[in-house]
Protein backbone atom coordinates (compact mmCIF):
# COMPACT_ATOMS: atom_id res chain seq x y z
CA UNK A 1 0.00 0.00 0.00
CA UNK A 2 3.00 2.72 1.49
CA UNK A 3 4.87 1.68 -2.00
CA UNK A 4 1.82 2.53 -4.30
CA UNK A 5 1.04 5.71 -2.56
CA UNK A 6 4.57 6.97 -2.34
CA UNK A 7 5.34 5.86 -5.90
CA UNK A 8 6.39 9.40 -7.22
CA UNK A 9 9.10 9.02 -4.86
CA UNK A 10 11.19 6.83 -6.19
CA UNK A 11 14.23 6.58 -8.03
CA UNK A 12 12.92 4.68 -10.86
CA UNK A 13 9.40 5.69 -11.42
CA UNK A 14 10.20 7.76 -14.30
CA UNK A 15 11.45 4.10 -15.87
CA UNK A 16 7.94 2.61 -14.83
CA UNK A 17 6.17 5.46 -16.71
CA UNK A 18 7.71 4.90 -19.30
CA UNK A 19 7.32 1.03 -19.77
CA UNK A 20 3.88 1.64 -19.30
CA UNK A 21 4.18 4.17 -22.30
CA UNK A 22 1.64 6.64 -20.50
CA UNK A 23 -1.17 4.74 -19.35
CA UNK A 24 -3.23 4.85 -16.19
CA UNK A 25 -0.70 3.18 -13.65
CA UNK A 26 -3.18 0.63 -10.98
CA UNK A 27 -1.64 -1.51 -7.63
CA UNK A 28 -1.38 -4.25 -9.89
CA UNK A 29 0.25 -2.80 -13.07
CA UNK A 30 2.31 -0.71 -10.93
CA UNK A 31 3.84 -3.84 -9.03
CA UNK A 32 4.07 -6.02 -11.86
CA UNK A 33 5.88 -3.71 -14.26
CA UNK A 34 8.36 -3.01 -11.59
CA UNK A 35 9.00 -7.01 -10.59
CA UNK A 36 8.54 -8.57 -13.94
CA UNK A 37 10.50 -9.31 -17.10
CA UNK A 38 7.85 -7.01 -19.31
CA UNK A 39 8.70 -4.42 -17.35
CA UNK A 40 11.41 -3.48 -15.27
CA UNK A 41 12.31 -6.77 -14.51
CA UNK A 42 13.54 -5.62 -11.00
CA UNK A 43 12.51 -8.68 -9.25
CA UNK A 44 14.95 -10.71 -11.32
CA UNK A 45 17.86 -7.97 -10.90
CA UNK A 46 20.45 -8.11 -8.08
CA UNK A 47 20.24 -4.62 -6.28
CA UNK A 48 23.28 -3.41 -7.06
CA UNK A 49 21.69 -2.44 -10.57
CA UNK A 50 18.52 -1.14 -8.95
CA UNK A 51 17.92 2.56 -9.34
CA UNK A 52 18.22 3.74 -5.17
CA UNK A 53 18.25 7.70 -5.37
CA UNK A 54 17.32 10.45 -7.55
CA UNK A 55 19.04 13.42 -8.13
CA UNK A 56 18.33 16.55 -10.34
CA UNK A 57 20.06 15.54 -13.28
CA UNK A 58 19.82 11.74 -12.87
CA UNK A 59 19.01 8.50 -11.10
CA UNK A 60 21.74 6.64 -9.55
CA UNK A 61 22.35 2.56 -8.70
CA UNK A 62 24.20 0.92 -5.88
CA UNK A 63 26.72 0.35 -8.50
CA UNK A 64 26.95 4.23 -8.94
CA UNK A 65 27.24 4.71 -5.54
CA UNK A 66 30.17 2.98 -4.99
CA UNK A 67 32.06 4.75 -7.55
CA UNK A 68 31.50 7.97 -5.86
CA UNK A 69 32.13 6.20 -2.65
CA UNK A 70 35.38 5.04 -3.62
CA UNK A 71 36.59 8.61 -5.08
CA UNK A 72 35.38 9.83 -2.35
CA UNK A 73 37.79 7.95 0.57
CA UNK A 74 39.89 4.93 -1.39
CA UNK A 75 41.51 7.03 -3.89
CA UNK A 76 45.65 6.54 -4.23
CA UNK A 77 47.99 9.16 -4.65
CA UNK A 78 48.00 8.67 -8.57
CA UNK A 79 44.07 9.04 -8.19
CA UNK A 80 43.49 5.71 -8.83
CA UNK A 81 40.33 3.82 -7.27
CA UNK A 82 40.20 0.40 -7.04
CA UNK A 83 36.61 -1.70 -6.43
CA UNK A 84 36.12 -5.20 -6.52
CA UNK A 85 32.53 -6.46 -6.90
CA UNK A 86 31.00 -10.01 -6.37
CA UNK A 87 28.07 -10.88 -8.32
CA UNK A 88 26.70 -14.02 -10.16
CA UNK A 89 27.52 -14.80 -13.02
CA UNK A 90 24.74 -14.76 -15.15
CA UNK A 91 24.63 -10.99 -13.94
CA UNK A 92 27.85 -9.88 -14.63
CA UNK A 93 27.38 -8.52 -18.06
CA UNK A 94 24.20 -6.11 -17.14
CA UNK A 95 26.76 -4.80 -14.39
CA UNK A 96 29.49 -4.37 -17.70
CA UNK A 97 27.31 -2.82 -19.63
CA UNK A 98 26.31 -0.18 -16.99
CA UNK A 99 29.63 0.52 -16.02
CA UNK A 100 30.55 1.51 -19.59
CA UNK A 101 27.73 3.83 -19.86
CA UNK A 102 28.86 5.29 -16.44
CA UNK A 103 32.51 5.17 -15.97
CA UNK A 104 33.49 8.55 -18.07
CA UNK A 105 31.15 10.56 -16.58
CA UNK A 106 32.44 9.79 -12.56
CA UNK A 107 35.51 9.79 -13.92
CA UNK A 108 35.32 13.26 -15.29
CA UNK A 109 33.57 14.24 -11.98
CA UNK A 110 35.80 13.11 -9.78
CA UNK A 111 39.20 13.50 -11.14
CA UNK A 112 40.03 9.83 -11.08
CA UNK A 113 40.43 6.44 -12.55
CA UNK A 114 38.64 3.25 -11.77
CA UNK A 115 39.87 0.24 -11.70
CA UNK A 116 37.04 -2.02 -11.52
CA UNK A 117 37.25 -5.94 -11.18
CA UNK A 118 34.44 -8.33 -10.88
CA UNK A 119 34.40 -11.90 -9.45
CA UNK A 120 32.08 -15.00 -8.71
CA UNK A 121 31.61 -16.99 -6.10
CA UNK A 122 33.29 -20.01 -6.53
CA UNK A 123 31.13 -23.58 -7.94
CA UNK A 124 34.35 -25.58 -5.77
CA UNK A 125 33.07 -23.75 -2.42
CA UNK A 126 29.58 -25.41 -3.13
CA UNK A 127 27.91 -27.21 -0.72
CA UNK A 128 25.99 -30.48 -0.60
CA UNK A 129 22.32 -30.63 0.45
CA UNK A 130 20.36 -33.39 2.64
CA UNK A 131 16.75 -33.92 3.29
CA UNK A 132 15.74 -34.35 6.60
CA UNK A 133 16.63 -37.70 7.30
CA UNK A 134 20.32 -36.69 6.47
CA UNK A 135 20.39 -38.61 3.02
CA UNK A 136 21.38 -36.55 0.30
CA UNK A 137 18.85 -34.02 -1.57
CA UNK A 138 17.81 -35.36 -4.72
CA UNK A 139 16.80 -33.43 -7.65
CA UNK A 140 13.75 -34.23 -10.05
CA UNK A 141 16.61 -36.05 -12.78
CA UNK A 142 18.15 -37.33 -9.76
CA UNK A 143 21.47 -35.42 -9.26
CA UNK A 144 22.48 -34.24 -6.20
CA UNK A 145 21.55 -30.76 -4.78
CA UNK A 146 24.72 -28.42 -4.35
CA UNK A 147 23.95 -24.57 -3.26
CA UNK A 148 26.26 -21.76 -2.68
CA UNK A 149 27.80 -22.03 0.83
CA UNK A 150 26.80 -18.81 1.84
CA UNK A 151 29.16 -15.28 2.15
CA UNK A 152 31.92 -17.72 3.40
CA UNK A 153 32.60 -18.66 0.29
CA UNK A 154 33.69 -15.23 -0.96
CA UNK A 155 36.44 -15.27 1.68
CA UNK A 156 38.68 -17.56 -1.96
CA UNK A 157 37.56 -14.39 -3.78
CA UNK A 158 38.91 -12.16 -0.90
CA UNK A 159 42.43 -14.28 -1.02
CA UNK A 160 42.74 -13.57 -4.53
CA UNK A 161 43.02 -10.14 -4.08
CA UNK A 162 46.35 -7.95 -3.82
CA UNK A 163 45.73 -4.87 -1.88
CA UNK A 164 47.24 -2.87 1.57
CA UNK A 165 43.75 -2.23 2.63
CA UNK A 166 40.77 -3.97 1.56
CA UNK A 167 37.44 -2.27 2.86
CA UNK A 168 34.35 -4.48 3.00
CA UNK A 169 30.67 -3.35 3.29
CA UNK A 170 27.56 -4.63 1.66
CA UNK A 171 26.15 -3.45 -2.11
CA UNK A 172 22.44 -1.86 -0.76
CA UNK A 173 24.25 0.19 2.22
CA UNK A 174 25.00 3.29 0.75
CA UNK A 175 23.11 7.24 0.68
CA UNK A 176 22.57 10.12 -1.81
CA UNK A 177 25.61 12.66 -1.61
CA UNK A 178 24.21 15.02 0.71
CA UNK A 179 24.32 11.94 4.17
CA UNK A 180 27.82 10.50 2.79
CA UNK A 181 29.85 12.70 5.16
CA UNK A 182 29.55 10.28 7.68
CA UNK A 183 30.62 7.57 5.86
CA UNK A 184 33.26 8.96 4.26
CA UNK A 185 34.74 10.20 7.76
CA UNK A 186 34.56 7.03 9.64
CA UNK A 187 36.09 5.33 6.29
CA UNK A 188 39.14 7.34 6.62
CA UNK A 189 38.72 6.87 10.96
CA UNK A 190 38.51 3.14 10.18
CA UNK A 191 41.44 3.18 7.93
CA UNK A 192 43.51 5.20 10.29
CA UNK A 193 43.04 3.04 12.85
CA UNK A 194 44.53 -0.22 11.17
CA UNK A 195 46.97 1.56 10.29
CA UNK A 196 48.03 2.89 13.48
CA UNK A 197 48.08 -0.42 15.18
CA UNK A 198 48.94 -2.28 11.95
CA UNK A 199 52.57 -0.37 12.72
CA UNK A 200 53.26 -1.65 16.28
CA UNK A 201 52.00 -5.56 15.01
CA UNK A 202 54.51 -5.12 12.00
CA UNK A 203 57.06 -4.02 14.40
CA UNK A 204 56.43 -6.91 16.80
CA UNK A 205 56.35 -8.94 13.51
CA UNK A 206 59.51 -8.88 12.79
CA UNK A 207 61.54 -8.93 15.91
CA UNK A 208 59.57 -11.93 16.60
CA UNK A 209 60.37 -13.78 13.14
CA UNK A 210 63.55 -12.76 12.81
CA UNK A 211 65.06 -13.00 16.21
CA UNK A 212 65.97 -16.17 18.15
CA UNK A 213 63.93 -16.26 21.39
CA UNK A 214 67.25 -15.92 23.37
CA UNK A 215 68.43 -12.91 21.59
CA UNK A 216 65.02 -11.16 22.76
CA UNK A 217 64.73 -9.53 26.13
CA UNK A 218 62.03 -10.03 28.66
CA UNK A 219 60.64 -6.64 28.59
CA UNK A 220 60.06 -6.66 24.52
CA UNK A 221 58.20 -10.14 25.46
CA UNK A 222 56.39 -8.80 28.14
CA UNK A 223 55.39 -5.31 26.19
CA UNK A 224 53.86 -7.78 23.27
CA UNK A 225 51.97 -10.06 25.32
CA UNK A 226 50.91 -6.91 27.17
CA UNK A 227 49.84 -5.14 23.93
CA UNK A 228 48.40 -8.21 22.91
CA UNK A 229 45.85 -9.07 25.94
CA UNK A 230 44.69 -5.78 26.10
CA UNK A 231 44.59 -3.87 23.09
CA UNK A 232 44.36 -6.66 20.41
CA UNK A 233 42.02 -8.25 23.61
CA UNK A 234 43.17 -11.87 22.69
CA UNK A 235 43.40 -13.18 25.96
CA UNK A 236 45.66 -16.79 26.79
CA UNK A 237 44.05 -19.49 28.00
CA UNK A 238 42.74 -19.58 31.92
CA UNK A 239 46.02 -19.80 33.89
CA UNK A 240 48.01 -20.34 31.18
CA UNK A 241 50.52 -17.08 31.71
CA UNK A 242 53.39 -18.74 29.83
CA UNK A 243 56.22 -18.51 32.56
CA UNK A 244 58.68 -19.89 30.16
CA UNK A 245 60.55 -17.75 27.52
CA UNK A 246 60.20 -20.38 24.65
CA UNK A 247 56.19 -20.83 25.08
CA UNK A 248 55.26 -17.48 25.70
CA UNK A 249 57.73 -16.58 22.32
CA UNK A 250 56.01 -19.58 20.15
CA UNK A 251 52.41 -17.99 21.62
CA UNK A 252 53.21 -14.59 20.47
CA UNK A 253 54.56 -15.61 17.15
CA UNK A 254 51.75 -17.41 16.35
CA UNK A 255 48.83 -14.57 17.17
CA UNK A 256 51.06 -11.67 15.69
CA UNK A 257 51.13 -13.14 12.85
CA UNK A 258 47.94 -13.66 11.21
CA UNK A 259 45.89 -10.69 9.63
CA UNK A 260 43.98 -7.98 10.95
CA UNK A 261 40.70 -6.27 10.86
CA UNK A 262 38.84 -3.06 12.01
CA UNK A 263 35.19 -3.81 12.34
CA UNK A 264 33.21 -0.92 12.62
CA UNK A 265 30.30 -1.91 14.86
CA UNK A 266 26.74 0.35 15.56
CA UNK A 267 24.97 0.87 18.67
CA UNK A 268 21.95 -1.91 18.59
CA UNK A 269 18.31 -0.62 17.71
CA UNK A 270 16.96 -3.76 16.73
CA UNK A 271 18.08 -4.16 13.07
CA UNK A 272 19.12 -7.85 12.38
CA UNK A 273 22.36 -9.01 12.10
CA UNK A 274 25.37 -10.18 14.39
CA UNK A 275 27.37 -8.49 16.87
CA UNK A 276 30.59 -7.68 18.70
CA UNK A 277 31.20 -10.85 21.71
CA UNK A 278 34.52 -12.05 23.42
CA UNK A 279 34.71 -15.32 22.21
CA UNK A 280 35.95 -18.46 23.08
CA UNK A 281 38.15 -20.11 20.59
CA UNK A 282 39.19 -23.96 20.04
CA UNK A 283 42.49 -23.17 21.84
CA UNK A 284 41.05 -21.79 25.02
CA UNK A 285 42.49 -18.06 24.28
CA UNK A 286 39.26 -15.74 24.41
CA UNK A 287 39.11 -13.04 21.49
CA UNK A 288 36.87 -10.45 19.92
CA UNK A 289 34.58 -12.35 17.13
CA UNK A 290 31.96 -11.12 15.41
CA UNK A 291 28.87 -13.19 16.42
CA UNK A 292 25.79 -14.07 14.17
CA UNK A 293 22.21 -15.08 15.42
CA UNK A 294 22.66 -18.33 13.52
CA UNK A 295 25.11 -19.11 16.32
CA UNK A 296 23.61 -18.55 19.26
CA UNK A 297 22.03 -21.12 20.68
CA UNK A 298 18.44 -19.72 21.77
CA UNK A 299 17.49 -22.59 23.77
CA UNK A 300 20.70 -22.11 25.74
CA UNK A 301 18.90 -19.30 28.62
CA UNK A 302 22.40 -17.36 29.10
CA UNK A 303 23.56 -17.23 25.20
CA UNK A 304 19.98 -16.16 24.52
CA UNK A 305 20.28 -12.91 27.60
CA UNK A 306 23.51 -12.12 25.95
CA UNK A 307 21.97 -11.57 22.58
CA UNK A 308 19.46 -9.69 24.34
CA UNK A 309 21.52 -7.69 26.24
CA UNK A 310 23.97 -6.59 23.20
CA UNK A 311 24.63 -3.35 22.72
CA UNK A 312 25.85 -3.16 19.42
CA UNK A 313 25.54 -5.05 16.14
CA UNK A 314 27.63 -5.86 13.12
CA UNK A 315 26.70 -3.47 9.82
CA UNK A 316 29.42 -5.27 8.02
CA UNK A 317 32.15 -2.32 8.07
CA UNK A 318 35.29 -4.00 7.56
CA UNK A 319 38.87 -2.94 6.68
CA UNK A 320 40.96 -5.40 6.16
CA UNK A 321 45.14 -5.55 6.73
CA UNK A 322 46.18 -8.82 4.54
CA UNK A 323 50.00 -8.21 4.09
CA UNK A 324 52.40 -9.24 6.63
CA UNK A 325 55.41 -6.62 7.67
CA UNK A 326 57.47 -7.59 4.59
CA UNK A 327 54.67 -6.93 2.47
CA UNK A 328 53.70 -10.78 2.12
CA UNK A 329 49.75 -11.60 1.78
CA UNK A 330 49.12 -14.54 4.71
CA UNK A 331 46.88 -17.09 2.92
CA UNK A 332 43.45 -16.72 4.75
CA UNK A 333 42.46 -19.64 4.55
CA UNK A 334 44.69 -20.88 7.43
CA UNK A 335 42.54 -18.30 9.46
CA UNK A 336 39.42 -19.68 9.53
CA UNK A 337 37.55 -21.98 12.38
CA UNK A 338 35.87 -24.84 10.06
CA UNK A 339 34.22 -25.55 13.20
CA UNK A 340 31.90 -22.31 12.86
CA UNK A 341 29.90 -23.68 9.97
CA UNK A 342 26.48 -24.29 10.41
CA UNK A 343 23.56 -25.52 9.03
CA UNK A 344 20.35 -23.98 7.76
CA UNK A 345 16.88 -25.07 6.56
CA UNK A 346 15.58 -24.22 3.65
CA UNK A 347 13.43 -25.88 1.10
CA UNK A 348 12.92 -27.17 -2.95
CA UNK A 349 10.31 -27.82 -4.97
CA UNK A 350 8.24 -27.91 -2.11
CA UNK A 351 10.23 -30.46 -0.43
CA UNK A 352 12.42 -29.55 3.05
CA UNK A 353 16.26 -29.74 3.01
CA UNK A 354 19.11 -28.81 5.45
CA UNK A 355 22.01 -27.09 3.73
CA UNK A 356 25.63 -26.45 5.10
CA UNK A 357 26.73 -22.95 5.22
CA UNK A 358 30.44 -22.34 5.27
CA UNK A 359 31.52 -20.47 8.32
CA UNK A 360 30.72 -16.65 7.66
CA UNK A 361 32.85 -14.36 5.64
CA UNK A 362 33.21 -11.84 8.94
CA UNK A 363 32.34 -14.69 11.76
CA UNK A 364 34.36 -17.68 11.48
CA UNK A 365 36.54 -17.18 8.19
CA UNK A 366 37.97 -14.10 9.82
CA UNK A 367 38.29 -16.38 13.63
CA UNK A 368 41.84 -16.37 14.02
CA UNK A 369 42.22 -12.81 12.63
CA UNK A 370 43.43 -9.57 14.91
CA UNK A 371 40.52 -8.30 15.66
CA UNK A 372 39.53 -4.57 17.06
CA UNK A 373 35.83 -2.84 17.20
CA UNK A 374 35.16 0.38 16.83
CA UNK A 375 31.93 1.96 17.35
CA UNK A 376 30.62 3.86 14.16
CA UNK A 377 27.58 6.32 13.82
CA UNK A 378 23.96 4.98 12.60
CA UNK A 379 24.22 7.33 10.01
CA UNK A 380 26.78 4.57 8.57
CA UNK A 381 24.63 2.18 7.72
CA UNK A 382 21.24 2.33 5.33
CA UNK A 383 20.49 -1.21 4.45
CA UNK A 384 17.79 -1.55 1.65
CA UNK A 385 16.17 -5.20 2.24
CA UNK A 386 12.71 -4.32 1.08
CA UNK A 387 11.51 -1.92 -1.89
CA UNK A 388 9.98 0.37 0.86
CA UNK A 389 13.19 0.95 2.94
CA UNK A 390 14.01 3.52 -0.34
CA UNK A 391 11.41 5.57 1.24
CA UNK A 392 13.35 6.06 4.64
CA UNK A 393 14.48 10.09 4.62
CA UNK A 394 18.41 8.48 4.49
CA UNK A 395 17.34 7.28 0.86
CA UNK A 396 15.30 10.64 -0.57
Amino acid sequence: KQYFQELKNFAFTKDLIKVNKGEELNFNKAINLLLSESGLNYGNLPKGLLKFHKYNDCERTPLEEHLVEGALYSKDNKGKVSLHFTVSPEHQPSFEELLNLIKDKYESNFSVTYEIEFSQQKPSTDTISVDTKNNPFREKDDTILFRPGGHGALLENLNDLDADIIFIKNIDNVVPDRLKNPTIQYKKALAGVLLKYQERIFRYQKELNEKHYTALNSAFLAEAANFLENTLNTKPAENHYYTEKETLYRYLQQKYNRPIRVCGMVKNEGEPGGGPFWALNSDQTISLQVVEGSQIDNKDESQAKLINQSTHFNPVDLICGIKNYKGEKFNLPDFTDPETGFISYKSKDGKDLKALELPGLWNGAMSNWNTLFVEVPIETFNPVKTVNDLLRINHQ
